[in-house]
């Protein structure tokens, strides 16, 4: 068996790719994946790792906790998804983004050190990341949020870098949150490890948010009729479709904090297109790319 962690990041995902697989949960256990319901184990692994202290488990110990997240007796692929992995908001932006990432993913992973893992992780502009976490931590003030830290010294890379040397060995895959309409099937795949050509409802529930009714409605039933041949392919018609129908309100954020000028926000925009390729580039990290 292996156990796939889907570690968020904070204001990417908002639960849309754990909903997408609890819909198909039949689909994927007849492919021996296991998606079970986060209630079973969010809290199970938090209290469990706290317990650890950073110690492997022992195999009594990892038996009772799979019992609790898990009625299957055996799997192939054990979905696990929680954006907390990473780190609780409180905690994401100190000095760098997810400072203790690499060290509280270990911890969850000691739960079961005779389990392989994977990780999957998705990114996104510091530019608007940073203002969307600050609106759900309420802080006093940005400043205060910010606790001395300069928005243009963050890099997902040193996050990713830490990931990697914490947990040696273990497969992380990564993509832009600013990609996902765009890739949402192959994000799918790659973190449930369906097999190709498996039907998979609700695969729109993303582009549902971004695109008019009436958009997505003439979007569907143009793949239907002209069923695209390759995924680049796919892509090109979703595109076209957002360029014409997308709802303007979910595609243009605009960014309003104090200090942050248009040319400020381009240039960490710049920076962190970089970073992504810097990241695309990392030995064990694959990068779903648009």
């Amino acid at each position: 068996m292996r156990i796939v962690y889907h570690l968020g990041a904070h204001c990417t995902d908002n639960e849309r790719l754990l909903r997408c697989m609890l819909k198909n949960r039949g689909v994927l256990a007849e492919q021996s994946i296991v998606v079970p319901d986060p209630a079973r184990y969010r809290n199970l692994l938090r209290d469990t790792a706290i317990a650890l202290k950073g110690q492997p488990a022992s195999l009594e110990t990892q038996a009772i906790v799979l019992d609790q997240i898990m009625d299957e007796d055996q799997a192939d692929r054990l979905v696990l998804s929680w954006e907390n992995f990473l780190s609780f908001p409180k905690w994401v932006v100190r000095g760098m983004l997810y400072p203790s990432a690499g060290e509280r993913i270990r911890a969850f992973t000691q739960i079961f050190p005779q389990i392989e893992a994977e990780f999957h992780l998705a990114i996104r502009n510091p530019a608007t990341f940073l203002p969307d976490l600050f609106l759900r931590r309420k802080d006093s003030s940005f400043e205060a949020f910010l606790d001395g830290t300069q928005p243009e010294d963050l890099h997902w890379s040193d996050t990713i870098r830490d990931i990697l040397t914490q947990n040696p060995g273990v497969p992380l895959t990564v993509w832009c949150d600013e990609d996902t309409p765009l890739i949402w099937p192959e994000v799918i795949q790659a973190v449930s490890g369906h097999r190709p050509g498996t039907r998979m409802a609700d695969l729109n529930e993303l582009l549902r948010r971004l695109m008019t009714d009436d958009g997505l409605t003439r979007m569907q039933s143009y793949l239907e009729t002209h069923p695209p041949a390759t995924v680049q392919q796919r892509r090109r018609i979703v595109s076209a479709f957002l360029d014409k129908f997308a709802v303007p309100d979910m595609i243009d954020m605009e960014v309003d904090l104090p200090g942050w000028t248009e040319d400020a926000v381009e240039r960490m925009t710049r920076t962190y297109e970089a970073d992504a390729a810097a990241i695309a580039a990392m030995p064990g990290v694959t990068f779903l790319e648009a």
